[in-house]
């Protein structure tokens, strides 16, 4: 059956316009630092991975969702990203992590494929169970042991942000499959004390935590970064100092073109600029979840729920990071943030989501 992006245009549109809002922030956010040694690298890199990505896109949109739901698509996904973040620890380490795999000068995460890997599966496995979804022999074993070795892995990284990202969208899913309300209470009263164990016993994290609290008793080091990003919103006012004219980004802020991108976006285009790209990511919320309103089957309900909280729920974290609301995280900004495993990944997933977009009606 043939599939027309006609039927979800704001669906399409949306993920068009953050894709090349994205190329257009790299450029200014990586320019002074690309221009010291590389040119126009990162923006030529971005570029390459956006055409790819949209390639796969629109690859995923005539592909029929149901396929994935196949012991033969859902068991090689979910091995193929145990083995990759598996086999990152055998790499050299980056920022004192194991979280890149390397292919001469290109470096892929692993953890990007895990996270789309795992919507297939606990879409497929969970429909499989929607009539005793709270057997917990049967149910929930087999979920805490696919997610939970893949959370572990990428703890094991060391990656907090991300693997909490993953349990994110676990509770969503099984909030969505119907799963009864003590299971979160019970899973909750076990992950408040287990991440709270993470942060105490990791120094680093515990520094980061405490700059949270207060950044400036360490302004330097641990508290730079929130500080410097406060600086970046605070100078943007209500409509920016304009495109490509932010200071903060000349060496002030860390990482101005990748985690902390949303800084820069605040810097020069405002608070207007600011809330504009909330508003994309809002109707990429609400297209996701009437995709999955609409859909007719729980398998497609379940992977368009999410594969929408993997998209908004990493924008949510980014943004709230940025804006001081918790504690600094590696978590990139979807479709904005330099990066190219993460922008193919995203892109694949929206055409998945399209897909069921376009089939929902």
């Amino acid at each position: 059956m043939a599939l027309r992006i006609s039927s979800d245009r704001v669906l399409f549109g949306t993920v068009l316009v953050l894709v090349l809002s994205g190329l257009l922030m790299v450029y200014s956010a990586s320019a002074v630092i690309a221009g010291l040694s590389h040119g126009s690298y990162y923006l030529l890199r971005q570029v390459a991975f956006a055409a790819v990505g949209l390639a796969l896109m629109m690859l995923m949109m005539n592909v029929n969702y149901r396929r994935l739901a196949r012991p033969l698509v859902v068991f090689p996904a979910i091995s193929l990203q145990v083995v990759l973040l598996t086999v990152v620890f055998f790499g050299s380490a980056s920022h004192n992590a194991h979280r890149w795999l390397h292919f001469g000068s290109l470096m892929f995460e692993p953890s990007e494929v895990s996270k789309i890997a795992l919507v297939i599966f606990l879409a497929w496995f969970l429909d499989t169970r929607k009539d005793s979804i709270d057997d917990w022999k049967h149910t929930l074993v087999p979920v805490a042991l696919v997610a939970g070795s893949s959370i572990a892995l990428v703890l094991k990284e060391p990656d907090l942000g991300t693997s909490l990202t993953i349990a994110l969208i676990l509770a969503t899913m099984l909030f969505a499959a119907g799963l009864h309300w003590v299971y979160f209470a019970g899973g909750l009263m076990a992950a408040v004390p287990t991440v709270a164990w993470l942060i105490y016993f990791a120094p680093y994290r515990l520094k980061r935590w405490l700059a949270f609290l207060n950044p400036d008793s360490d302004p330097l080091n641990k508290g730079f970064q929130i500080i410097q990003a406060r600086i970046a919103l605070g100078s943007g006012g209500i409509s920016g100092v304009g495109y490509m004219a932010g200071k903060q980004k000349l060496f002030y802020l860390p990482l101005p073109h990748t985690d902390f991108i949303f800084a820069v976006i605040g810097e020069e285009l405002g608070l207007l600029g600011c809330v504009a790209l909330m508003g994309l990511f809002a109707a990429l919320l609400w297209r996701g979840l009437r995709a999955a309103a609409r859909c007719l089957d729980e398998f497609g309900r379940l992977l368009a729920i999410g594969i929408t909280v993997l998209l908004v729920g990493q924008a949510l974290v980014n943004m709230t990071m940025v804006l001081g609301l918790m504690p600094t995280k590696g978590i990139a900004l979807p479709f904005i943030s330099y990066g190219g495993s993460s922008l193919l990944v995203n892109l694949l997933a929206v055409g998945i989501l399209l897909n069921i977009s376009q089939q929902a009606g």
